[in-house]
């Protein structure tokens, strides 16, 4: 399969398969850490308003960065509706230093380009929602207005594993403020379109009209670590640059952050966006904390599926028909997985009685099911017996990487 990443992303890596000096040092991908890096999708999945009807609704709606507003019965055309949001759509580029090989000095360089969508604006400052994918790397980001004018912007918080980014960009010259409307309602086959900056700012809030095909759960791998990420699918066309611009209803709210694609040669339409409703908490966090705070193990980790029969036998002693789980490679010093005398060769099977099958399963239960402060029982293997260990979560201190 052909890969066509959004600007800028990094290269997959394959996995290796082998003895346990090799898995132990591949083994980085998998750490279980709560820290920011660049997401892709491997080895299949790439880069690529209406007021509140209650008036506890509206006080609601002023209390929360993001609110999601509902869209019964809403008849705006499609036309409208693209003009209600246009405006708030807008270019972001990634600039970086690179060094020139004839003067062998440093100079800013555009990087990648991408888009971004303005959700708030307040006194003198706008901010922006986009991917991390776009923004990754830069050591200063550009955002250009509908306008044409280019302003700088600060990276307020980004986050790899969800793959969203928020800015903070001066107010002058923001005229619109986009509406973000309830992804959970929305039904397949019903209309959509997708705004962004195709191949870069020349091609600025290009609009492409299609339907939401499908709602999808897909795995994908980040520099993060393995997740597993709900996206809206859609036949609006999705291209490099459209990352982070605005997938729209019919009522010109924002249901999703488009994010990625599939390229292949003989697949068309096949476009993905990150739902509002998931957009909504990361982007609250990042305004609130610069970052999302999850909880932290201290571990790493390789999938026991991975692994020959030769080591899961020899070197993890596991028996014949433990074929699932994830192997600790490595501990951190003085953190919570140390402190639980969890140890290198260690798999992990169940939390909280829940089965275990891949690092990715461990790593969505840990972020979706508990807290930091919380105590969890970890089943595990040791040197081929199974047995309980108890873990209190931390949150990742800041000073980690």
């Amino acid at each position: 399969m052909d890969m066509m990443p959004f600007e800028p992303t990094p290269t997959p890596q394959p996995k290796r398969r082998g003895r346990f000096v090799s898995w132990l040092a591949a083994s980085v991908a998998g750490a279980v850490i709560g820290s920011a890096a660049t997401w892709y999708v491997a080895p299949k999945w790439i880069y690529g308003e209406t007021h509140s009807q209650t008036e506890a609704a509206e006080t609601t709606a002023k209390s929360e960065v993001l609110p999601l507003q509902p869209t019964a019965n809403v008849k705006t055309n499609m036309i409208d509706a693209i003009n209600k949001v246009a405006d708030a759509v807008v270019g972001v580029v990634n600039i970086q230093k690179q060094v020139d090989f004839f003067s062998d000095q440093a100079q800013d360089t555009e990087a990648g380009t991408g888009s971004g969508v303005i959700f708030k604006k307040e006194g003198n400052v706008a901010y922006i929602v986009t991917n991390n994918h776009v923004i990754e790397g830069a050591n200063k980001v550009e955002v250009a207005l509908p306008n044409g004018k280019k302003v700088n912007a600060e990276i307020v918080g980004a986050d790899a594993l969800t793959d969203l980014a928020v800015l903070k960009i001066p107010a002058e010259g923001v005229t619109n403020v986009a509406s973000f409307g309830d992804s959970s309602k929305v039904k397949i086959g019903e209309p959509v379109a997708a705004i962004g900056n195709p191949l870069g700012l020349d091609l600025s809030r290009t609009v492409t009209e299609g339907i939401v095909s499908g709602k999808r759960t897909m795995p994908v791998s980040t520099s993060a670590g393995d997740w597993e990420i709900d996206v809206i699918q859609t036949d609006a066309a999705i291209n490099p640059g459209n990352s982070g611009g605005a997938l729209i209803n019919s009522a010109g709210q924002v249901i999703g952050i488009n994010s990625m694609k599939i390229a292949e040669t003989g697949v068309e339409g096949l476009g993905f966006a990150i739902p509002s409703e998931n957009v909504k908490p990361i982007v609250e966090q990042l305004m609130k904390d610069g970052k999302i705070k999850r909880p932290y193990l201290g571990v790493q980790l390789v999938d026991v599926a991975d692994l020959s029969d030769e080591v899961r036998a020899d070197e993890l002693k596991l028996p014949s028909n433990v074929t699932y789980g994830a192997a600790i490679t490595s501990v951190e010093p003085f953190s919570p997985a140390a402190d639980a005398g969890l140890k290198s060769k260690d798999v992990i099977v169940a939390i909280n009685g829940d089965k275990i099958d891949s690092v990715s399963a461990l790593r969505k239960y840990l972020y979706t099911k508990t807290s930091v402060g919380d105590r969890i029982k970890l089943t595990i293997y040791r040197d081929g017996f199974e047995t309980t260990v108890s873990v209190t979560l931390k949150a990742r201190d800041s000073s980690q990487s």
